[in-house]
This record gives C-alpha cells, structure tokens and sequence, in this order.
C-alpha cells in the first residue's frame, strides 16, 4: 500500500509540475541556467569521460579575439571569454580546448555573425566543451562539429543562428545540455550521424524542428522543453547519406507542446515537408522507445510514424524504409489534432472519428509495441501488439565512460569527412535536403573540380528554389579542390 501511495504522490507532483510548465504565458523564456560564478568557475557536472588535463588559461576581453587564443593553445588549454561582442567565427582543430564564456552581472559573452558569417564555433577536435555562450545572427550555424569525438556542448543561448543551432556530426560521445535554441530555419538541435549521444534539458522554440536525431544510434533525447516549433522532436533517417541506420534511441520525460508554428524551411528541404503541428516524428527509425513525455497542443498529431514510401522520399537501397521494433510506453497526450493535414483527415474519415489523433502510424514497419493502447485516440496501429517491458530506468545514460579515441584521418579520409561534415548537410546524394543534390551538381561540373572548389570559397544564388549558400573559405585552397573531386566521384 505504502508503494501505491507513493507512486500516486509521484504521479500528482508531476502533474502539477507540468501544468505549471504548461501554462507559462508567451513571453520570451529566461537564458539558461547561469552555470559559471563571476570569477568563471564552473558549477556543472563534467561527464566521467571528459577528462580535461590541465592547462594554461587564456582571458579573452571584449574587443579581442577569441580565435587567436584558440591558434596560441595547446592541448588541455582553456579560453575564457569574457562579456563582449565578438564578430567571430571559431575554428577549433585541436584535441583537449575548453571554451568557456563567463557571465558577469547577466552579461553574456556574445557571438554575433551580423546575418555575414555562417558558423559561430566550428570544431573538429576531439575533448571540446563548449558553454556559457550567447549566439545570434549567423547564416549557417551556431556550433558545428565535424568528426569530433567525446564533446560537451552546454548552457549556450543560440538565437537565429541559421540552418542549425546545434549540429554535431560524426561525432561519438557527446553530451548537449542546458542550451536554449529559438529562431533555427531547419532544426534547433540536430544530431546526424553521430554515436552514443545524450541530449539533456534544453529547451528549443519557434524553429523548424525543435531536436532532431538524424542517422544516428544509441541516443537519449531526455527532459527537454519542445514547444512552437514546427514540429517538436523527430528521430528519423535520411536516405542517401553514410550512415544507414537510425536505432537505439529513447526519447522520454520530455514536454512537447504546442508544435503549430508554420514550416518556413528551406523549400524542397526534408523538413520543409514536415506538417506543421507534429509533436513526435518517428521516420524509418528502429527501436526506439517514447517514455513518459506530455504531448499536448499538437494541432497535426502527437505522435507520428512514418516510412520512406509514405514520406514520399527517394530510395535507398541500404537504407531499411520501415520504422521496426518502435515501443510506445506511457505518456500523457491530450488536446492533440485540433487540426490535422488532408491525409490525416483522410485516414479519419475511415474511422469516422471528427477528432485527430494522439498517436498516428502509416506505411511498414514490423514488430512495433504499445502499453494502454487505449489511453490514446490511435490510427494506424492494428498492428502493435502489447508492450513487453514498462520503462527504461535501467537506461541512465548512453555516455560511454572512457572517452574513445581521435579518429586518425588521412588525406583522403578528410576529403570525405569534409564532404561529409560540410557538404552533405546540405546536399544528400540523390535527395534534395537544403541544397541541390550532388547527382545534380555532378551533372553541372562533370570534370571540372576547380569549379566546385571556386564556388565552394564564394558561392552566387543561382536559383530562386534554393536558400543562398554561405562561403566556405575557411576551408584551404587545397582541401576544397579535393572534396570537390571526391564529390564528383561518389556513385550514392
């Protein structure tokens, strides 16, 4: 009895909480939580496998530049940057480099791209943290990550800051905590094809996607704050990329509210096809387990599942289509589907039901599970038998405790990690994302790489139907000629 009573207390106590979340009005959020003291000591909780060695310190002051700390540092050196402007982006390509921005008074050390420059930071060390920044007005992202390993991104602010606020790629061990993300064009958070990720107590808004797990294995999406964004949280795989797979991701204690914001993505993106009012977006991805999350306020539905067929994306002949293994566990959903896109309501119809869904699932897919199905307004989902386990508390973290090594990349393997970190983003294979696909660019500059290489460094809008690309001209002379060979080169 004693145990009944307190599941029931734990279960009010939440409640309570979330319609206190629930009902906070439309005004603005506070910043994150205020994570460094004034003398720049951290208060976090450093990830067992970040094992930062000591090192020099380097005081960065309104007016000077962060970027030449980071070229006079070593390996286990921090930079700590103090309140100020700084028109800057941030290249890190060193091992062991903590950033870390020091908030004085509420002051923030703020870096702002003037809608010029297209990344704030851009790392491809391995051991990089990254906190207590504020972000604005970049073209492509806020903080990038190509190929690095055992990273900490937390607490930034990131506010219009492109394509993507967050966006780790090829990265393996990562952890992205705490930051606020508003005003993103394509995802907030967007995780691709990375390995053992966790993606902790942020809060996303009025942006395409709120947090995006893309191509990805192994990651916990866990206490976040998704609200009016397009849609709020998606897990799904993109055909046409490296990675194939998308598995192993929990997405649980989440709030997802209100997801109606209209799509202003990019046009003929993957996300520009997103319906507006999509709390949860399951896309050809396998075993992943949705927990304990309040959905409620998603006008489209709260949960949606979907393969490539139906999503209406270009084939992969190595990328399995069907979302399989899916295990829907208890969540509170209500005030979802107020109102529902035409094939939506199509599929309604067939139900008779003038109310939308709660939880909706189309296409193929195999062996997928639900506990109290009938807790939910459902379509779609005849074929989900009863759940075989109740939670996943057994699961803390995906973090792996020893950080895993630096990958050792050779000449040709950063050709493709720069296609592929860069360049792939934008434009998948055979599938148009942000820009045109590569087979398309393939047939516009067939032998001729310095063409590729010279517009990569300044590139002109050319056509309407594409968003302006930003120059990469951070990238040398030599690596660009290369990845626009290895561009040119690539069959799928």
């Amino acid at each position: 009895m004693r145990g009944v009573l307190l599941s029931l207390f734990l279960f009010v106590v939440g409640l309570v909480i979330g319609w206190q979340f629930l009902s906070k009005t439309s005004a603005p959020p506070p910043p994150p939580v205020q994570y460094s003291n004034e003398d720049g000591g951290t208060k976090g909780t450093i990830p067992s496998f970040f094992n930062a060695e000591t090192g020099r310190i380097f005081e960065v002051k309104d007016g000077e530049s962060i970027q030449k700390a980071v070229t006079e540092s070593n390996p286990g050196d921090m930079i700590r940057v103090y309140p100020g402007t700084y028109n800057e982006t941030v290249y890190i390509d060193k091992d062991k480099i903590t950033l870390q921005g020091v908030i004085s008074g509420g002051e923030w050390p703020t870096l702002n791209g003037e809608k010029q420059l297209n990344d704030a930071f851009l790392y491809s060390g391995n051991g990089i943290l990254i906190e207590n920044f504020r972000i604005i007005d970049y073209k492509g992202n806020g903080i990038m990550g190509q190929a690095g390993n055992n990273f900490v991104l937390r607490n930034n602010w990131i506010v219009d800051a492109g394509v993507y606020g967050i966006f780790p790629e090829f990265g393996k061990n990562g952890l992205i905590e705490h930051n606020v993300l508003s005003g993103i064009e394509d995802a907030a958070i967007y995780v691709g094809m990375c390995d053992n990720i966790d993606v902790l107590y942020n809060e996303v808004y009025e942006s395409v996607a709120g947090i995006e797990i893309e191509n990805t294995r192994h990651s916990l999406v866990e206490g976040n704050y998704a609200h009016d964004n397009t849609a709020g949280i998606l897990v799904f795989i993109t055909p046409g990329l490296p990675i194939k797979t998308c598995y192993d991701v929990i997405v649980r204690n989440n709030f997802v509210v209100n997801n109606n914001t209209e799509n202003f993505g990019a046009p003929g993106s993957i996300v520009a096809g997103v319906p507006k009012g999509t709390g949860l977006l399951v896309m050809a991805a396998d075993d992943v387990i949705i927990e304990n999350n309040i959905i409620t306020g998603n006008d489209n539905a709260g949960i949606a599942i979907t393969d490539h067929v139906f999503a209406n994306l270009t084939s992969d002949p190595e990328s399995e289509p069907n979302p399989d293994r899916l295990v829907i566990l208890d969540n509170i959903m209500f005030d979802n589907g107020n109102d529902p896109v035409a094939d939506v309501k199509a599929l309604m119809l067939t139900q008779m039901s003038n109310k939308g869904p709660d939880i909706i699932a189309v296409g193929g897919g195999v062996g997928s599970t639900i506990r109290n199905k009938d807790r939910y307004r459902t379509f779609g989902l005849g074929g989900y038998g009863p759940a075989r386990i109740t939670n996943t508390s057994s699961v803390r973290t995906f973090l792996l405790d020893e950080p895993v090594a630096p990958r050792e990349i050779t000449a040709l393997e950063r050709s493709k990690l720069t296609y592929y970190g860069i360049c792939a983003g934008c434009h998948a294979y055979n599938v148009r994302m942000i820009g045109p696909p590569t087979i398309t660019l393939q047939a516009l500059y067939k032998d001729n790489p310095q063409g590729i290489a010279d517009y990569i460094a300044a590139p002109i809008r050319r056509r309407e139907d594409y968003p302006e690309m930003p120059p990469q001209n951070y990238i040398d002379e030599e690596t660009r000629l290369e990845v626009a060979k290895y561009m040119l080169s690539i069959t799928e």
